[in-house]
């Protein structure tokens, strides 16, 4: 079992002198002074999923529905960006949590076994401002429960539900900016010809790259990219984010109002949403349907926070 301390004394460890209430539907706004900054999304009605089917490795298929019609009705935050290595790093040094201490990175076709989110594998040390990676979904429950404790707030992961249509920000194209892909580099952090050129041969993925260059080899910066019509950044690419929900294989009926799924026995897959730098670009779509272990911990997969609203 991780060592994880009790809230109420974490609390204490933080200087809270910096919090502020939200200052309204359309700014960003912060809990504490190093707390992530928020956005509030308006509650509303979306269609859910696609009819589209992906493959996958050994045969695999990844369906993307059956479709179905969401209605949120309560607005809710979620994260102007992914959690940063920063954020992260204050958590680790205020609780002293153990985080997943090995973590999968890709190389050619083999998955390969790294140290940590201090050493995720990639080119170069990762920096305090780019997305905090190699966390397990248990890791990124861990840093909403530490950031309730602080703040007096609900904070927590997204629902897939929420996610998605955060992510479409109202759009129903492949893509928020339509259906070219070649056009993702203006929006994205995605497998590209930047990417392509920066992996040595010997550790190239399988896939073809996007036939554009976003600047960024690995992983960009947070807020590098322009921000989607609901305010938010790197949605799509960047790093894979962790939803609360339990996946089952398809969507089922319910719930429908926005709410995780969850399974009644133990549940082997969490949704991981969004796609990353490395990730081919048919998976960099907001209806692509991640699953993945709970204790999985990959050099591309981060996670951002949602937060209840009063």
């Amino acid at each position: 079992m991780r060592f994880f301390p009790l809230l109420l004394s974490v609390a204490a460890v933080v200087n809270l002198a910096g919090c502020a209430s939200s200052g309204g539907p359309t700014k960003a706004f912060r809990d504490c002074a190093n707390c992530p900054d928020m956005v509030r999304v308006a509650g509303g009605t979306f269609q859910m999923g696609s009819d589209r089917v992906e493959e996958m490795r050994a045969d695999e298929t990844r369906p993307e529905g059956p479709i179905r019609t969401v209605t949120i009705k309560r607005a809710f935050a979620l994260g102007k960006y992914e959690v940063t290595n920063a954020q992260f790093r204050q958590f680790i040094n205020a609780t002293g949590y153990r985080p997943s201490a090995v973590c999968n990175t890709w190389v050619g076709k083999e998955a390969l076994a790294v140290m940590d989110w201090r050493n995720p594998g990639h080119s170069k040390p990762p920096a305090e401002n780019e997305p905090v990676v190699c966390a397990s979904w248990y890791d990124a429950k861990a840093y909403v429960a530490w950031l309730s404790g602080v703040t007096g707030k609900l904070y927590r992961l997204p629902t897939e539900a929420e996610w998605e249509y955060a992510a479409k920000a109202g759009s129903s194209t492949t893509w928020p900016w339509g259906e070219d892909e070649t056009q993702a580099c203006k929006y994205m952090n995605t497998y590209d010809l930047d990417a392509k050129d920066k992996i040595p041969p010997e550790r190239a993925v399988r896939w073809e790259a996007t036939n554009c260059r976003d600047g960024f080899a690995e992983a960009a910066p947070v807020g590098s990219f322009p921000a989607n019509a609901f305010g938010l950044h790197d949605m799509l690419g960047n790093v894979w984010e962790w939803n609360e929900d339990c996946s089952p294989k398809l969507y089922a009926a319910k719930p429908d109002d926005g709410s995780a799924y969850q399974h009644e026995k133990l549940c082997d897959m969490r949704s991981v949403r969004g796609g990353s730098w490395q990730t081919r670009q048919s998976r960099n779509r907001p209806t692509f349907r991640g699953r993945d272990p709970e204790l999985r911990a990959s050099h591309i997969f981060g996670f951002r926070v949602a937060r209840d609203l009063d």
